[in-house]
């Protein structure tokens, strides 16, 4: 089977829009964009752009996420407290099973992994 490169900067991926669920709600109601360019095998990557905001999130104990900032001010803060700014150039990995807030600071784009353990073929 011939396999082919997905290439994002000539992707026409459609964009979708959502917003943090009410209950997760921290400030603000920010509009979200995701271009998901590629997903398969529990492994999804694209691009995501979000307006500032802030809201709780709770990662799957099978799901990791790894992101790249493009632009934008991000700041993550865990559990325990430890808080963590990522800007033009940063990278993180948020571990599955991670709790915290998510906080955009300035209106954020990001290049997205997402990796489901369990699916991986």
């Amino acid at each position: 089977m011939h396999k082919t490169l997905t290439a994002f900067a000539h992707a026409d991926t459609p964009a979708s829009f959502d917003h943090p669920r009410p209950d997760r709600l921290v400030d603000g109601n920010p509009l979200r964009t995701t271009w998901n360019h590629f997903e398969r095998d529990g492994m999804s990557a694209g691009l995501w752009s979000c307006e500032p905001g802030a809201w709780r999130i709770a990662f799957a104990d099978d799901t990791d996420e790894f992101f790249h900032v493009l632009s934008g001010r991000i700041r993550i803060t865990d559990e325990g407290g430890l808080t963590r700014v990522f800007g033009p150039g940063e990278a993180c990995v948020i571990p599955a099973g991670f709790k915290g807030v998510f906080e955009v600071l300035e209106a954020v784009t990001k290049h997205y992994v997402f990796v489901k353990r369990g699916e991986m073929g």
